[in-house]
This record gives structure tokens, C-alpha cells and sequence, in this order.
């Protein structure tokens, strides 16, 4: 008869030679992976800022994986049903997720999502940086942060912002600038960029915070001014205009984080041969110059780097939801 402690030992060393074959098994996936072309779904119609960016380095990360990438646009709802496909996807690393900053302020603005969007994804890299401009009607006298602070303290409610749409990263900025500035903006949503920036450009409305790409044209023109970026660092698309931290607001940063997610229980040897194929990719003189030229600032940071970021956006996000007493929906 076999002795408890001999049965013990003997069903470690069984789990053991389990866990040790698995680890084994996806390595082995791993050497070989990918066999066959990937899918890499971007939760937005073609055309949009996510759309382009992915097309832009998705040749080059072809050419490192070895396969082809197929871009699968899946849009609509605010990017949830995209993003809820890729979550439901094996995680066998042939199919990923291109996200935009929607995935980190969905979990604040919806009311129940489909999917978690930490637990059920494993994040590979944040792609790249769009920063966002602070922008005003000519006819409103700031030509910095500070002057319109003192502004718009003087007229609490009275300037009004555009956004391309409730929720959208311009949104929630120009909530986050009420509260670390202490003042009462007003927004005006419109459905979409196009029309937001119209109405700013016409002076109906007096500011925006819009993306790079959007606003360097019009700053140029000089039918708007850039008073303002939200970066951590000044972009090169406007190298002469400060950010927010530098204008005394330290601790605003509003990032248009563009990442790539795998879903949740890929194996890490996968994850790690994305990864590197993609900062490859992302490191290719034509992907750097075609990246820059759309007001794109490349990240390529790590795995672990990608999570910290998710969390702390979400969070991030949360709170100023919360603290600007909007709903959910």
C-alpha cells in the first residue's frame, strides 16, 4: 500500500510533468507560429485616425511576422463590437486588436461592456501617440493657458466647446481641464470631427481640444490658434507650442493611445514574437516618416509598459467621469 506522503509526491511530480509539458507544448506553438495569415481587427469603420495608423506600419509587420496581417474593420458602437469579437477570440495569437483610446474611456462611459477590457486581453504594445491640441477662435484673446484660465474663471459657463461626440477623448479632456483648473467650460457635441471643427473655424463655439493631424493645418492657416498641447513632451508637428504641464497644469497629460491587444490567455512566447515583429515594424524608416507625417509620436514600449498604461488610463478615466457628474450610458 502506498504511503499518503508517497501519494503526494507522486501527484506533485504528475502536476509538475503536466505544467512542464504545456509550457513545453506552447513554446513549440511559439517556434512555429504563424503558420497562416493573421487577422488584425480594428474596431472603426476605414478612414479614421485607428484605420489609418494600423495601415500604415501593417506591411511592415507582415514582412517580421512572416505571414500576412489582414485588417478586419469591425466598427460601430463606440468600438465595443470589434472589441468585444477579438475578446472572444482563441487566444492563438491569429487574431489581434488595434485599439484607440476608446478602449480605456469606454469602462467610464458605458454602463455595462461586453467584455473587461484588462481581464480579457493581453496587451502587447502601446503603438503610438496622437497629441492632442488646445485650440481657440482667433477672437477669443488667450495666447496661453494661463490667459484663458483667467478667462475663463471671469466667465463661468459662457465658453463654449466642441466635440466630435460625447465621450470622445476631446470630451473628456475639456472635463479634466474644468476640474485641474478649476473653471466651468461648456460642451457642444456634434456627430463627428468634421462638423465640430467647422463650427470652431466659424466661431459658434470658442475652443477644442482636437487631434494633431486635425489641427496643425488650421493653426497654419491661422483661422485657429494653438495655444497649448497635452502630450508629456511637445509634439514635432508643433514644436514651438508648449504643453500643459509646461504651462503650469503638471499633472495633465491627455494621451490618444493607439495599442495592440492578443485575447486574454495567448501564450506569453507568442505575445513576445508579436511584439518584436511590431516594434520591427514600427521602427522602419518609411513607417517612422509616414507615422510622423500623420502627428503620430511611435511608443513600441513593452508588454508589461502596455499594462501599466491601460490600467492607469482606465482609472484615469473613471475619475473624471465621475468627479464631471456624468452618466453612463
Amino acid at each position: 500500500m502506498i504511503s499518503l506522503s508517497r501519494r503526494v509526491a507522486l501527484a506533485c511530480s504528475t502536476a509538475l510533468f503536466g505544467l512542464a509539458a504545456i509550457a513545453n507544448t506552447a513554446t513549440v506553438v511559439a517556434q512555429s507560429y504563424p503558420v497562416r495569415p493573421v487577422r488584425m481587427i480594428i474596431p472603426f469603420a476605414p478612414g479614421g485616425n485607428t484605420d489609418i495608423i494600423g495601415r500604415v506600419y501593417a506591411p511592415k509587420f507582415s514582412e517580421a511576422l512572416g505571414q500576412q496581417v489582414i485588417i478586419d474593420n469591425r466598427g460601430g458602437a463606440g468600438s465595443t463590437i470589434g472589441t468585444e469579437l477579438a475578446a472572444k477570440s482563441a487566444p492563438d495569437g491569429y487574431v489581434l486588436l488595434m485599439v484607440s483610446a476608446a478602449h480605456t474611456i469606454n469602462p467610464a462611459m458605458a454602463k455595462k461592456l461586453p467584455y473587461d477590457s484588462i481581464r480579457d486581453f493581453a496587451p502587447i504594445s502601446v503603438i503610438a501617440d496622437v497629441p492632442t491640441s488646445f485650440m481657440v477662435h482667433p477672437a477669443l484673446p488667450a495666447k496661453n493657458i494661463k490667459e484663458f484660465i483667467v478667462i475663463a474663471r471671469a466667465r463661468p459657463g459662457e465658453i463654449f466647446y466642441s466635440t466630435a461626440g460625447r465621450g470622445t477623448v476631446g470630451h473628456l479632456a475639456a472635463e479634466l481641464l474644468n476640474s485641474a483648473a478649476r473653471i466651468k467650460l461648456t460642451a457642444v457635441h456634434y456627430k463627428g470631427s468634421g462638423p465640430s471643427v467647422i463650427d470652431l473655424i466659424a466661431g459658434h463655439v470658442q475652443m477644442q481640444l482636437m487631434s494633431m493631424p486635425a489641427a496643425v493645418p488650421h493653426m497654419k492657416s491661422g483661422k485657429l490658434r494653438m495655444i497649448a498641447q497635452t502630450g508629456e513632451k511637445r509634439s514635432g508637428a508643433a514644436p514651438d507650442v508648449p504643453t500643459m504641464r509646461e504651462q503650469g497644469l503638471k499633472t495633465f497629460v491627455v494621451s490618444s493611445g493607439f495599442a495592440m491587444f492578443a485575447p486574454a490567455g495567448t501564450p506569453r512566447p507568442i505575445v513576445d514574437r508579436v511584439h518584436a515583429a511590431l516594434v520591427k515594424a514600427l521602427n522602419d524608416p518609411g513607417v517612422k516618416k509616414s507615422l510622423a507625417e500623420q502627428g503620430a509620436e511611435i511608443v513600441a514600449n513593452t508588454p508589461e509598459q502596455h499594462d501599466a498604461f491601460n490600467k492607469a488610463e482606465i482609472a484615469k478615466w473613471i475619475k473624471v467621469v465621475r468627479d464631471a457628474g456624468i452618466q453612463p450610458e
